[in-house]
């Protein structure tokens, strides 16, 4: 059985919206808002979800442990935004 090849995101072609430069290098509350923000993420914050995931993977063993908790801190803050936009969403509807 073949091994599947280790650099999977190498192979990613889609292109669209782009985090500002250096975002990720800042405090997770930033990081979390700028990723929700629709100038960022037009389609919503789960966009910003599938870039920070995006780029958490990217990074890989080269993260460090400590930009890995800033990292996933900003994860859960974002996961939070999104919980309360779908509820907000749940409320028009009704």
């Amino acid at each position: 059985m073949a091994a599947s090849p280790k650099k999977w995101v190498r192979n990613v072609k889609t292109d669209s919206t782009h985090p500002p430069e250096g975002l990720f290098k800042k405090n997770p509350e930033t990081i979390a808002r700028t990723l929700a923000s629709k100038k960022v993420s037009p389609k919503g914050p789960g966009s910003g979800m599938r870039m920070l995931t995006y780029f958490i993977n990217r990074a890989g063993k080269v993260l460090s442990a400590e930009d890995k908790a800033r990292l996933e801190k900003a994860k859960e803050l974002l996961s939070r935004r999104i919980e309360s936009a779908r509820k907000k969403e749940r409320n028009r509807a009704a």
